[in-house]
């Protein structure tokens, strides 16, 4: 399974779901590091704010920040290399860069092309 981190300008609190007024993609993209970890993965997500040492101790996210500023964030980390920055990612980019499946664990199967009943011949 991947590793993902998630490195977030200052907020008032981890997820910045909180406040008067809140950004919209924040509660969507927090569902969707939720079902990341459900998958199985590694997610870790640090706030600026709340986190800094988190920042100074990894040297991607220091030379990010001394080439780009706070501009550069967020920054999401796969598995030690920068997949986006500057924007939260969708579900479907977070699938694709960890090589998950979008379908649900234990969907049901699709029927065949012979109508109703698949091909079992059964109609």
């Amino acid at each position: 399974m991947s590793s993902v981190q998630i490195y977030d300008r200052a907020m008032c609190c981890s997820t910045g779901v909180c406040g008067p007024q809140v950004d919209p993609v924040l509660p969507k993209f927090a569902a969707d590091l939720d079902w990341l970890k459900n998958q199985g993965h590694d997610v870790q997500r640090f706030n600026l704010a709340q986190d800094a040492a988190e920042f100074a101790k990894n040297p991607t996210v220091q030379s990010m920040l001394a080439s780009e500023g706070v501009e550069c964030l967020p920054l999401v980390i796969v598995d030690g290399r920068i997949v986006s920055r500057n924007e939260y990612p969708t579900r479907e980019n977070l699938a694709l860069w960890t090589g998950t499946s979008l379908a649900p664990k234990g969907a049901l199967p699709v029927a065949g092309s012979g109508g109703c009943c698949g091909d079992t011949g059964c109609c």
